[in-house]
């Protein structure tokens, strides 16, 4: 007779990542087709510059007037006015470690201190080998002034704000991804 051990607390994503994360809709956080939709394309890297050919990007975003049909929303959940807009996409890494977010641009949210936070995506990374998913905010490079202002930007070293700044790409943005490394990307503590 074999013996069955239970799950540890925490254990890499593994192969249940593509198994397990998948969602319906996919990349698609609005419908194609939708007015003002554009593509958040980019790619994963590890820490030696390699692509991660087995990751996943999960994107959580407010609707284009800043609001959330979400309970935890402190103005209470609203429907957002754009047709199809789910707030929420995944996309898994190809093999070059590519992934990309159909979507349309959130609006500025307020923030628990009355000031206001640029318009941005939350990501979260999650890929074979890490325990737990790392989290990073996607900010636009036309909103220079709403990001020198942004709360949650001002905590980030200076010099590291670069690697959460989007760039202009023919079709939308373009943002990677550096899990480590010399050009790591800023990930929060959520």
């Amino acid at each position: 007779m074999s013996e069955r051990r239970g799950v540890t607390p925490a254990q890499t994503v593994g192969p249940y990542l593509h198994i397990g994360l998948h969602w319906p809709d996919g990349p698609y956080v609005v419908p194609e087709g939708t007015p003002g939709a554009f593509w958040i394309r980019g790619q994963v890297f590890d820490g030696t510059g390699d692509p991660v050919t087995d990751g996943l990007i999960e994107s959580w975003q407010a609707d284009p007037d800043g609001r959330f049909d979400h309970p935890d929303d402190p103005r209470g959940a609203r429907k957002p006015a754009t047709p199809g807009f789910r707030g929420f996409g995944r996309s898994a890494t190809d093999a070059q470690g590519r992934y990309e977010l159909l979507t349309v641009k959130p609006g500025a949210l307020p923030d628990p201190d009355g000031g206001t936070e640029a318009p941005h995506v939350d990501l979260s990374v999650f890929a074979r080998g890490m325990l737990h998913r790392v989290v990073t905010r996607l900010y636009f490079p036309d909103e220079a002034a709403a990001n020198d202002a942004d709360p949650v930007l001002r905590t980030v070293d200076r010099d590291r704000r670069h690697t959460l700044l989007a760039s202009e790409a023919p079709d939308g943005v373009r943002f990677d991804i550096h899990l480590q490394g010399e050009h790591e990307t800023v990930f929060f503590a959520v």
